[in-house]
């Protein structure tokens, strides 16, 4: 089974659109280390949270 995240990845948290397209850093398991522009790297626990892929921001 293929993890639904890897590094590299953009994300957004759904609970904090505000904190802007994040970049996936590392994935293991459920444990997802995602780089916001608006509240740095945050740990996310993707069983709690499920983080919505989206394109990644021009520019």
């Amino acid at each position: 089974m293929q993890a639904p995240y890897a590094p590299g990845d953009w994300v957004e948290h759904p609970f904090h659109p505000d904190w802007g397209a994040g970049q996936v850093q590392s994935a293991i398991g459920p444990r997802v280390t995602v780089n916001f522009p608006h509240a740095g790297k945050q740990l996310i626990n993707t069983d709690q949270v499920p983080l919505r892929p989206v394109a990644p921001p021009e520019g």
